[in-house]
């Protein structure tokens, strides 16, 4: 048995031995396995390093130790010679964190150790401008084990840069827009803004003003709007078809702004970002009223201006900025034989001068071309120029070319044709003037405005007895006249003489005097300003004058006497007539009584013809008397209310039985509510009277037919109107004597119409006498109510 294996032995031996080689294979493919599991997890893990690597973030881990796992990037990014392996060299000298950044750090990661706290922060290595942001929280415990610190670094240098400048770019933004919005609120004119709804969203402060609300805030959400419909278009369809466009779009219509109506230009403009979608349409209205009204001025002035240029005997053509004819009046027209197709078409001026040299309407020159080009210059010239054109017709113009401020230029050609021709004969009236001004009578001087002579006549110098190399010298008037003193009655009165001359250079006003010379002659002077700034002092002898004006004050002051006597005579008269009269007529009345017996009809008869003789001479008397008084002025008027129809109607009365006697008809038309007025009750019974007397006198022997007198009469609450009027010859020179306030002859109404006059004037009121030959006579007596 021990030299044999026993088959059991052998297949356990078998089986082991297929045992171990099946465990040997195990172990050699699970080597093999693992041996790839590991080459893989190192590329993995290769892979993962290279990604870590070139991953913006930087991951560090803290252990409770404080020792640090991290690639060479955190030196580099903390600026240090080489990758920290502890927590201590994260500082360094010059580099690194500072002290406080450092401590910063510390704390953050024990609070991280002790309570799982995440944290962030912003730090910044010493003498680096790089920026690094640390964010962290406890490790995991597979990753660093317990109280370890995973650290994510980030450089976020180009990040805070770029924020920086975002943030920058903000500020500026915001700062703009507050700039803008400030601008928009106070903008003197409406703006608005207005959503993708086109709806109000903003409004100015003068818009709010305008719609007369109480804020914005009431107008955007009241929806108010500044431009009403107008021809169907709405505020919000102009922004629309603003937004359909794609541009600014413009309109002028009428708004009512703060209560007034207004002209305005609405601009509607569409908002959207280069290349972006619509965010909005914005809006202004610029108030165009005082422009519209300036154009409309405008457009008036030109048109009241061209029709006075029409008017102008100048010839004016204005040309535009491209040296075409605009406008050209009616004489320049005319002169140059411009018509209508010239002036509509708006002919170049070059070419004008062209047509007008073929009708001679131009100077003739050696050189036309350069003429034409150096009159086409005008137009670029900063100042007027002027020219004299004599044409082959023999016509002079003047030339004047103003350029305008457009660049256009205004032409003015006046025609001196006449005036030179008129210049020729200038000399000749020179010569005339002189001639004439040294042999007029009156001495005559001219004085410049200075003071100083500048034109004498001879009769001026031989009037003081200057010679002529003193005036030729052209004194000044006080250095002339002083010298001349002694020539004068009162030598102190050339004072006036220089005073009268300074008035009229000084202070432009005429001025008259009078000097007596020592020879006795008078003259009468006077200084006259003339146009030019002169003054003219012209001298008169007036010494025969002066003679006569003494004869004939003393033939008035003879006349005057005689007047005087004529007057006292003719009161003493009538005082001296009166006193036999009333003893005749007092005796006539005895008569008529029967004092002296029974009378028969034969005596009867021949008393009454006294006492008629009796009263109508003591009326002559008293007119007179009264004449006489009123010439003298002492015709005293008595003031007591009268009846005037009561005494119209005696008059009447009395004048019927001379009036039948002479076979007149006497008519009268007397108001019945004449009233009374304040007078002279037998004076004016006179005056009636008179006039009817005259009137009838007069009427009866040239009618071959019966003749008529009327007295009419009526009134008002100022006054009467009396009216004596008949069909008899007329008295055509009475009626002027009396116009004029002078005595009528005997024949033509004699001393009643000069009375009638004179009472009337003493009433206060006015007569008028209207007569004409061989139609009658009528007299107008208007008296006031009082006096």
């Amino acid at each position: 048995m021990s030299g044999t294996l026993s088959p059991t032995l052998l297949f356990a031996l078998g089986l082991f031995a297929a045992l171990w080689l099946l465990a040997g294979l195990w172990a050699t493919l699970r080597g093999i396995a693992m041996q790839r599991r590991a080459a893989f997890a190192g590329g993995q893990a290769e892979r993962l390093a290279s990604l870590v690597e070139a991953s913006p973030q930087l991951p560090v881990i803290v252990r409770a130790d404080w020792r640090i796992e991290a690639s060479d990037r955190l030196g580099r990014w903390l600026g240090l010679d080489r990758g920290p392996r502890n927590f201590d060299e994260l500082r360094g000298i010059g580099s690194g964190l500072d002290a406080a950044s450092h401590d910063l750090l510390r704390q953050a990661i024990l609070g991280a150790q002790r309570g799982a706290k995440p944290f962030q922060l912003s730090l910044k290595p010493e003498g680096s401008h790089r920026t690094i942001i640390v964010q962290g929280a406890a490790a995991p415990q597979a990753v660093g084990g317990a109280g370890s610190v995973l650290l994510w670094l980030s450089d976020a240098t180009e990040g805070q840069q770029a924020l920086a400048h975002a943030r920058a770019e903000r500020d500026e933004a915001l700062a703009a827009f507050e700039a803008l919005s400030g601008l928009i609120e106070a903008a003197p004119f409406p703006m608005w803004f207005r959503d993708t709804d086109l709806q109000l969203a903003l409004v100015n402060a003068a818009y709010v003003r305008a719609v007369e609300a109480r804020s914005a805030t009431a107008v955007i959400d009241g929806g108010i709007e500044l431009c009403e419909t107008v021809a169907g278009v709405s505020a919000a369809d102009a922004a629309d078809a603003a937004r359909a466009a794609g541009s600014a779009q413009q309109r002028t219509i009428p708004v009512t702004i703060e209560g007034e109506r207004r002209i305005m230009r609405v601009v509607d403009v569409p908002l959207a970002p280069e290349g972006g979608r619509m965010i909005g349409i914005a809006g202004y209205a610029i108030d165009i009223q005082e422009l519209e009204s300036e154009r409309g001025a405008h457009r008036r002035f030109v048109d009241t201006q061209r029709e006075l240029l029409d008017r102008l005997s100048a010839a004016v053509a204005q040309f535009g900025p491209d040296q075409g004819l605009a406008f050209a009046n009616l004489p320049f027209r005319r002169l140059f034989g411009l018509d209508a197709d010239d002036v509509g078409e708006a002919r170049p001026f070059a070419r004008l001068l062209d047509a007008w040299r073929e009708r001679g309407r131009t100077p003739e020159v050696r050189d036309y071309p350069e003429w034409r080009q150096a009159h086409v210059d005008w137009f670029a010239r900063a100042e007027a120029s002027e020219e004299d054109w004599r044409l082959r017709d023999g016509t002079h113009l003047h030339v004047v070319a103003q350029p305008t401020p457009d660049g256009g230029l205004l032409l003015i050609a006046e025609d001196k044709t006449e005036q030179v021709q008129l210049a020729g004969a200038r000399d000749t009236l020179l010569r005339v003037r002189t001639a004439t001004f040294d042999n007029l009578f009156e001495a005559v001087a001219v004085f410049a405005p200075d003071g100083r002579l500048h034109l004498w006549n001879q009769r001026f110098r031989r009037l003081w007895g200057v010679d002529e190399p003193t005036l030729a010298a052209h004194p000044r008037v006080d250095v002339l006249m002083g010298g001349l003193a002694d020539r004068l009655a009162k030598p102190n009165q050339i004072s006036v003489v220089q005073e009268v001359i300074r008035a009229a250079t000084l202070e432009r006003q005429q001025r008259v005097g009078e000097i007596r010379f020592a020879d006795g002659r008078h003259f009468d002077f006077a200084s006259i300003p003339l146009p030019d700034g002169n003054a003219l002092l012209i001298m008169l002898d007036i010494t025969a004058s002066r003679k006569m004006e003494g004869a004939l004050r003393e033939r008035n002051e003879a006349l005057e006497a005689a007047d005087k006597a004529k007057t006292a005579f003719l009161s003493r008269m009538s005082y001296e007539l009166r006193t036999p009269l009333t003893s005749i007529g007092g005796f006539g009345e005895m008569l008529q009584a029967g004092y002296a017996g029974k009378l028969g009809d034969q005596q009867r008869a021949y008393v009454d013809a006294i006492m008629d003789s009796v009263a109508v001479l003591g009326r002559q008397i008293d007119n007179v008397l009264d004449l006489a008084q009123g010439e003298a002025g002492t015709l005293a008027i008595e003031r007591a209310p009268v009846d005037v129809r009561a005494l119209l109607e005696k008059a009447l009365d009395d004048t019927r039985p001379f009036a039948d006697a002479e076979k007149v008809e006497l008519v009268g038309n007397i108001a019945a509510d004449l009233g009374t007025i304040e007078g002279d009750a037998p004076r004016l019974s006179r005056l009636v009277a008179g006039l009817l007397d005259n009137a009838v006198r007069f009427t009866a022997p040239a009618r071959k037919s019966a003749g008529r007198v009327l007295l009419h009469a009526d009134g008002d609450k100022r006054g009467i109107d009396i009216i004596v009027s008949d069909n008899g010859p007329g008295m055509p020179e009475a009626a002027a004597a009396v116009a004029k306030g002078q005595q009528a002859g005997t024949d033509t109404g004699g001393i009643g119409l000069a009375l009638a006059r004179q009472l009337v004037a003493a009433h206060g009121g006015t007569m008028e006498v209207v007569s004409e030959a061989g139609q009658g006579t009528l007299v107008r007596v208007s008296l006031p109510r009082g006096m």
